[in-house]
């Protein structure tokens, strides 16, 4: 562990601007695709849900998203590379293999590892995208510095607030806290259903009607204020000529470049 932090430490570029494309050969192939996307909706879900309960600090809150996206990326990595994911991966940074395995190996363990630092590194932004393509679907994480637009919902954490209150200041700053909280699951609620759309179930959505879809997902926290985007995406109908036959690591794609531009200001891609 301490071996990847210090490779972290040093600087790997490989989430730098890439997204990882995935072949959907099948039929099969999707369903494993729309079932994933349908846990991840699940989990927007049942955010919005604890966000609306006044008896759960965000701090529960928070760590409960991220252990939910450790979790996902750690099976990603045993899907894509089995039990040796970790020496793979550093297999593949160190030159010694130069195959998918170990390219996907490596972009989900830096993900995997950088997720683990977004509850101590403050004003840091996660930013995941995920485009649906009629032969493959692509999957592009980022973490940035910057500045979130109007679109986002922003809510506080009483926790997070470093002020000597007495005890009225105290109690209105929590309902405060609480009000712009219910806000923010209100938000989600409302939106989450946009990962549904993006990939619709391939045994009762006809093929024409699923070829193309998208979202982009962005959180944040700068002190004691946490900030959320969760929006349709639309992908490039024609930004692969060819079909794929293996999983690999692409260019991020002007999609999520849009998206960054449109969403967020000054900002600075840190990996």
């Amino acid at each position: 562990m301490n071996d990847w932090s210090d490779r972290l430490a040093s600087g790997s570029e490989i989430l730098r601007q890439q997204a990882v494309r995935i072949p959907l050969p099948n039929v099969e192939a999707e369903r494993d695709f729309h079932q994933n996307m349908m846990r991840i909706a699940a989990a927007g879900d049942r955010k919005s849900e604890l966000l609306d309960d006044p008896d759960v600090p965000l701090t529960e809150v928070y760590e409960d998203e991220l252990d939910e996206m450790r979790q996902s990326f750690e099976h990603r990595l045993q899907q894509v590379a089995g039990e040796d994911y970790y020496d793979i991966a550093t297999a593949y940074l160190d030159g010694e293999r130069d195959d998918w395995i170990g390219a996907l190996a490596a972009y989900y363990l830096e993900c995997y590892y950088r997720l683990q630092e977004r509850y101590t590194v403050d004003e840091q932004i996660f930013f995941l995208v995920i485009l649906r393509y009629p032969e493959c679907f692509t999957v592009n994480l980022s973490f940035l510095t910057g500045t979130f637009g109007s679109d986002a919902v922003s809510y506080e954490s009483s926790t997070h607030v470093d002020a000597d209150l007495d005890e009225h200041e105290r109690e209105q700053l929590h309902g405060d806290c609480q009000y712009t909280q219910h806000r923010a699951a209100q938000y989600l609620r409302e939106n989450v259903d946009c990962i549904r759309d993006a990939v619709p179930d391939p045994d009762t959505t006809p093929f024409e009607q699923r070829q193309y879809g998208g979202f982009v997902h962005i959180t944040g926290r700068n002190g004691s204020t946490f900030n959320e985007i969760l929006e349709s995406l639309s992908p490039d109908p024609d930004r692969f000529d060819a079909t794929p036959s293996t999983p690999g690591l692409v260019p991020e794609g002007p999609a999520a470049k849009r998206a960054k531009q449109e969403y967020l200001t000054d900002t600075e891609v840190l990996i």
